[in-house]
């Protein structure tokens, strides 16, 4: 399967169920990460701060990037919804980590001990997935941390900015159809239809 397929077998599914999804892409979610977040975000700074530090993030490396937007998966325009669809590569020991730094209070868009049981089966796996691919602001070997890092940024600062708490989809195997078929009655109520 082809970078991307999964994505965009999902982006069908849900367009063919009446579900309009646009490539997300926001300012606030950055290159620069929690410290490049808006003021609104500030309630999640130290949880944020506590996670990089946590996966061995390099903040003068972080602080030099360009706020330059990480696109995300999806928008759902008009109910203000962003949608995760996670394969396999998001399933590590270090999204783990960052999952059990959580504070409890924290809106989430999707079952907070499902995801930290998936990663517990998966991470054998999916810790394998570019080890050594180095990251600005994690070092070498820093990709999957630096993955990790990133999508608790999403999770934490997506209710923080007006928004519903982000739906994260589990696709372990790539089937962009089928994980929309196992969220498709959640989705639906969560953008109104």
């Amino acid at each position: 399967m082809a970078r991307g397929d999964c994505e965009n077998a999902f982006q069908a599914a849900a367009a063919a169920d009446g579900i309009v999804l646009v490539r997300a892409r926001v300012p606030w979610i950055n290159q620069r990460g929690h410290l490049g977040l808006p003021e609104q975000a500030a309630p999640v700074l130290p949880v944020l701060d506590e996670i990089f530090k946590t996966l061995g993030g390099i903040e003068p490396e972080q602080a030099a990037k360009k706020a330059t937007v990480l696109p995300g998966d999806f928008l759902h325009v008009e109910s203000g919804v962003f949608i995760e669809t996670d394969e396999e590569q998001h399933f590590t020991s270090h999204r783990l980590v960052t999952l059990s730094l959580y504070p409890n209070d924290v809106p989430l868009g999707f079952d907070l001990d499902g995801y930290k049981r998936l990663c517990e089966t998966r991470a054998h796996k999916a810790d394998r997935y570019r080890a050594s691919k180095p990251a600005i602001g994690f070092g070498p070997g820093g990709r999957q941390r630096q993955r990790a890092f990133n999508d608790a940024l999403r999770d934490l600062v997506t209710p923080l900015m007006g928004h519903p708490p982000l739906i994260r989809v589990p696709a372990p195997d790539r089937d962009g159809a089928a994980a929309y078929a196992a969220v498709r009655d959640r989705l639906r109520a969560a953008v109104g239809l």
